[in-house]
């Protein structure tokens, strides 16, 4: 029998080895499992492999769908300021959009995406990572032209509702980018690699939502003469462009993507334990990330070696054990209770900016001087953009620490860390909110925690709830559990709108937040209890942490994790 594990992948293949025998597998058994033998090597060598250009590539790909993505769902925050300029209702200008309206526009996005995560996460399960890949960046793309080139209200239609419905397409290929870019990171990553490859490409979200306040900003200064040169408000052409300019943009960076998405090579893991060929996978990984000689290259041909299938009966079989129920329930509530808070006041940061005196009118406006009113519209729309640009700027050091940390703390300690850090937050704006929107001190106060809100979201749950279920679970399962983990969030994010939106109807705007506030530093406190059902994932292989046997037919016990 030719050696198949050598040099430094061995004492990764001796882990390997030790997992298969812990299992419940006896050594006889696995000696004369040829083909086990070769998956063992297979696995020790993606897990031992050395940071290479491959490992790059592949977060650099994921990270530009993430990108594409927070572009697409953080531009409607200016662009529904400006679609109500123009399209909105209200007998004294400037013009808004109802309560209603913001509320579809913003929650047709989250909607779409929860479709998207589920739909998409099985299906890459099932058909495979890389054939997924580019379909979901195709819907984005399609759905981002789509809402750019849409013509105005008609008697029958308003353009709102039909924003709606292609920002709930767009949210379907948005979703459809979570599982998938997360289960390819993961399965093809090292163990020791893993966690700053996963936040790097969910730190990319971060910059997409950056690109995306500093565009709002150069779209409206360079269109500020054309919006005072207007002679009506009944038909601010000007503005009409402009959010759709910046919304159209969105596209640009996903057709860059589209052709990498297309051409990447499926995962080892997935080619080796749902399609059953052992050959295919040890050429790729050679070939990926030049290993060597360390693993065997044969005949690409299908063979059995003992993997359980991706059926329904063994699906239900996994999770119906209490151990891997309870980890996908806490993965999942735990997206849950982050995302209500982080989408709630992420969708509404024009809000919030408007407590702390970055937008709004300063004056009322006389309705019968459109100069006034122009002028008006252009120094809210300035105020919020530049606000919006210093919320997000602030939040950029929070993606830059989890991936600098991410390997060294780990995920679970960092989720708790800002589960408790946003807890306290939330509760000192909230029960303080009076005392510090009344004065200018108290104002900068409410900014600073504000600000340290936004850095502990991202410096914890809001990138470690996306890294941990994309390491949790077996890989015929690995893509469904991200989605439903993923999906359990957006609609977090969905209650996060309606909190909002319901705060609102029952008062002011100040009332309002100060409303949504409590409600989330409650969701928060939720959210590090339901950490203590995660285990922790650093330096661990994906074997080892789906709690699963993979080899010879299933038939070893499976180890129960500790909690």
């Amino acid at each position: 029998m030719p050696s198949i594990i050598e040099s430094e992948g061995s004492e990764l293949g001796d882990a390997h080895w030790v997992q298969a025998r812990e299992s419940g597998i006896g050594n006889s058994q696995v000696e004369t499992n040829y083909s086990d033998e070769r998956r063992i090597a297979i696995l020790a060598a993606a897990d031992s492999a050395k940071l290479e250009w491959f490992h790059i590539k592949v977060s650099l790909v994921a990270g530009i769908g993430f990108f594409t993505d927070a572009y697409n769902i953080f531009a409607i925050n200016i662009a529904s300021v400006m679609i109500g300029y123009v399209y909105g209702g209200g007998d004294i200008p400037p013009r808004a959009l109802t309560t209603t309206q913001d509320f579809c526009l913003k929650v047709a996005t989250p909607v779409g995406t929860f479709v998207g995560q589920l739909v998409f996460g099985w299906l890459a399960d099932v058909y495979g990572r890389r054939k997924m890949y580019g379909f979901e960046l195709i819907i984005i793309i399609v759905a981002t032209f789509g809402q750019a080139v849409l013509s105005g209200s008609s008697p029958t239609v308003h353009i709102v509702a039909m924003l709606a419905i292609w920002r709930t397409i767009l949210g379907i290929g948005i979703g459809g980018d979570y599982p998938v870019s997360a289960v390819i990171t993961s399965e093809f990553a090292a163990v020791d690699i893993r966690g700053r490859m996963m936040s790097s490409v969910f730190a990319a979200q971060g910059l997409g939502a950056f690109l995306a306040a500093s565009v709002a900003c150069a779209i409206i200064r360079g269109h500020e003469k054309a919006i005072l040169a207007e002679t009506s408000l009944d038909n601010l052409e000007s503005i009409d462009f402009m959010w759709r300019l910046l919304l159209g943009l969105g596209a640009v960076p996903g057709v860059f993507a589209l052709y990498f998405r297309f051409t990447i090579p499926e995962t080892p893991r997935f080619t080796m334990d749902i399609k059953q060929n052992v050959e295919r996978a040890s050429r790729d990984i050679k070939m990926s990330l030049r290993v060597g000689e360390d693993v065997a290259v044969g005949e690409d041909a299908p063979e059995d070696i003992g993997i359980r299938r991706n059926t329904l009966p063994n699906f239900w079989d996994y999770f119906k054990r209490r151990e891997n129920w309870l980890v996908l329930f806490g993965t999942a509530y735990s997206w849950f209770a982050l995302d209500v808070a982080f989408y709630g006041l992420g969708f509404n940061s024009a809000k919030i900016l408007r407590t702390i005196g970055y937008g709004g009118p300063s004056k009322d406006p006389d309705p019968g001087s459109v100069g006034d009113v122009l002028r008006e519209i252009v120094d809210n729309l300035q105020k919020i953009s530049i606000g919006n640009l210093i919320l997000v700027s602030v939040s950029l050091p929070g993606y830059l620490f989890a991936v600098l940390s991410i390997d060294r703390v780990g995920r679970k300690t960092i989720q708790y860390m800002g589960f408790a850090m946003l807890t306290i937050i939330f509760v000192i704006m909230a029960g303080a909110y009076n005392v510090l929107v009344d004065t200018q001190s108290g104002l900068k106060a409410f900014f600073a925690l504000y600000c340290f809100a936004n850095f502990f979201q991202n410096f914890g749950p809001n990138t470690t709830t996306f890294i941990i279920p994309g390491e949790l679970f077996p890989t015929r399962y690995r893509s469904t559990a991200h989605g439903i983990s993923a999906a359990t969030g957006k609609f977090g994010a969905i209650i996060g709108q309606i909190v909002f939106s319901v705060s609102e109807s029952k008062g002011s705007n100040y009332r309002s937040i100060q409303i949504a506030l409590g409600v989330f530093g409650l969701f928060m406190f939720t959210g590090l209890l339901s950490t203590l059902l995660i285990p922790e994932t650093k330096k661990k292989s994906l074997e080892v942490l789906s709690n699963d046997t993979q080899t010879v037919s299933g038939k070893g016990k499976s180890r129960r994790r500790g909690f």
